[in-house]
């Protein structure tokens, strides 16, 4: 029993997507010889939007408002539109096994697929709390957030806890942005995590201390330094209350859990080179298996502006465009060059909007106002005298696009005091100005969202803060 394919997309996410759009805008393919496999019982959607519009309390966003690819101001990939462009959808379906060698997929149900052309973007899982020792976390008033069912799961515990108290593990993305959510779903919030100040990984201190005083004047409390332990609860078996290890116990009437992500390369582990915990590609996104490549939150890929340094980028534009480059890598590999993206991570909760363009390695210089409730204040980091990354809180378009040409650029910066007094104005005029032409591509912009469609305006986690219950830590 089984099914064949040209073509076979495994996994459903925001990469599956996106894969399935270039497909059909550079044709290559007959009707039935492409199919995208995918847990879910969904055709692929932005995944963005589920801690975004989707917990929103009044008007929140639902399927099919943000299939793929509205994220980036395209087309709406529905159920409908894959039938009618002849691209298969196996969805609710687990693959158990794979083997590279020949070709082929195995299913929880038996069922064999095979194919002449692999592309994974399984993408990743959330962490759980039993990873790291913690036991009782499977109560119904804890949640985690990755998919459809994590988010019904969320809403429906919100509804419950109107006025009531929450308590968020995690003081990255998910973290960030669930709070914001339960806070405007009016509940109380409670953060707890083990840094000195929320998203450790990208943020300065003077970064992270602006934020966690905005989210403080809308009722959060941070309790910082400190991890869960345990859990208290009643007689039905639902959390109230957590037990942290400085001895505090905190009322709880529902858990949000961000502790990171880890990418899924279960199925090929053995059979394809791994490198920072996914499968390593090429700049073409071709594994070590010619017939199989990787894309999104699972592939570890070069990054030309880091000198070809291979990183694993777990960011939906990250996922949109290494999709994309892989199948005109699989269509037109003669014409297709390898893969110069620029990292890009972005968010936006209550009225903030942040962005950050590069890497976050050098001295450290801060310029604007950190102080107005509109705020309009950034970073650069610099590194042997060039530009290495860059922040912005409060920017528009035209203030993004300029940080972004001079990161990409590694654009020269030698006096310091001089940066700080310019602050984002020395990147307008930057990037302004004219380069020699190196016969290197200044790449494709990174995908600017600027419309307000509930739910694919923020960033999907890019922390693994598993570490941070210091047994097991990961880099990422």
């Amino acid at each position: 029993m089984g099914r064949a394919f040209v073509y076979v997309v495994l996994g459903g996410g925001v990469a599956a997507g996106y894969a399935a759009l270039e497909f059909a805008r550079r044709g290559g393919y007959s009707r039935g010889e492409l199919c995208i496999i995918s847990e879910e019982a969904v055709a692929p959607y932005e995944r963005p939007a589920l801690s975004k519009g989707y917990l929103l309390p009044e008007d929140p966003s639902r399927l099919p408002k943000f299939h793929t690819c509205v994220g980036a101001n395209d087309e709406l990939l529905t159920t409908k539109w894959y039938k009618e462009q002849g691209i298969e959808l196996v969805l609710g379906t687990r693959v158990i096994s794979a083997d590279v060698r020949r070709k082929t997929l195995l299913t929880a149900t038996g069922e064999t697929i095979s194919y002449k052309t692999l592309i994974i973007a399984t993408g990743a899982r959330a962490l759980k709390l039993e990873e790291f020792g913690i036991s009782g976390s499977d109560a119904e008033n804890i949640c985690y957030l990755r998919n459809l069912e994590d988010a019904d799961k969320l809403v429906n515990a919100m509804s419950s806890c109107s006025g009531g108290n929450a308590v968020v593990i995690g003081g990255g993305y998910i973290g960030m942005e669930c709070a914001a959510a339960l806070v405007t779903n009016k509940i109380k919030v409670t953060m707890v995590f083990p840094e000195k100040h929320c998203m450790g990984r990208l943020f300065t201190e003077k970064i992270a201390e602006y934020y966690e005083s905005y989210y403080t004047s809308k009722g959060v409390t941070f309790t910082k330094g400190t991890v869960l332990t345990s859990f208290e609860k009643d007689s039905t078996g639902k959390v109230t209350s957590v037990i942290l290890k400085d001895g505090n116990h905190l009322p709880a009437d529902m858990v949000v859990v961000g502790i990171g992500i880890r990418a899924n390369t279960s199925l090929f582990e053995g059979q394809l080179l791994m490198e920072k915990g996914g499968i390593k590609v090429n700049g073409q996104m071709q594994t070590s298996d010619s017939s199989v490549y990787a894309v999104g939150d699972v592939a570890a890929f070069p990054i030309k502006l880091f000198d070809g340094d291979v990183r694993r980028l777990e960011h939906v534009d990250s996922a949109r465009r290494t999709a994309r480059h892989a199948v005109a890598a699989i269509l037109e590999p003669s014409k297709t060059r390898d893969v110069d993206y620029l990292p890009f991570f972005y968010s936006r909760v209550f009225t903030l909007s942040w962005q950050f363009y590069g890497d976050n390695v050098g001295e450290v210089i801060h310029y604007g106002d950190f102080t107005s409730n509109s705020p309009r204040f950034g970073a650069y980091w610099v590194s042997k005298g060039q530009i290495t990354g860059a922040f912005l809180e409060g920017g528009n378009r035209d203030d993004y696009e300029a940080l972004s040409v001079v990161v990409r650029r590694k654009t020269k910066a030698s006096d310091m005091s001089e940066l700080e007094r310019q602050g984002l104005a020395f990147a307008i005029q930057e990037s302004k100005k004219e380069v020699p032409d190196s016969g290197v591509t200044l790449g494709e912009k990174p995908t600017f969202v600027w419309y307000a469609t509930a739910g694919v305006v923020a960033a999907v986690s890019i922390s693994a803060f598993g570490y941070w219950y210091g047994r097991k830590r990961r880099r990422w």
